[in-house]
């Protein structure tokens, strides 16, 4: 009886040393993920940006009635 016993307690410290610890795993699959997010969300607005950058901040023409004409032709 002794013997099973000490087999059994053998036996179940053999399989608690070798319980797969996923809590590691599963922080750095969120670290890993809120990174991929963050990089995505940060791509996502510098392409508004410059989207945003190629409108023209004024008109470059000069219209007619403004009093920027066009010189004369002589």
């Amino acid at each position: 009886m002794k013997k099973l016993f000490i087999v059994l307690a053998v036996a179940s410290l053999g399989f608690v040393a070798c319980n797969n610890d996923s809590s590691a795993d599963d922080a750095a699959k969120k670290a890993a993920d809120s990174t991929r997010i963050a990089d995505s969300i940060a791509a996502a607005q510098r392409q508004a940006d410059s989207i945003a950058n190629l409108a023209p901040k004024m008109d470059t023409l000069p219209k007619v009635d403004s009093p920027a004409k066009t010189p004369a032709k002589k």
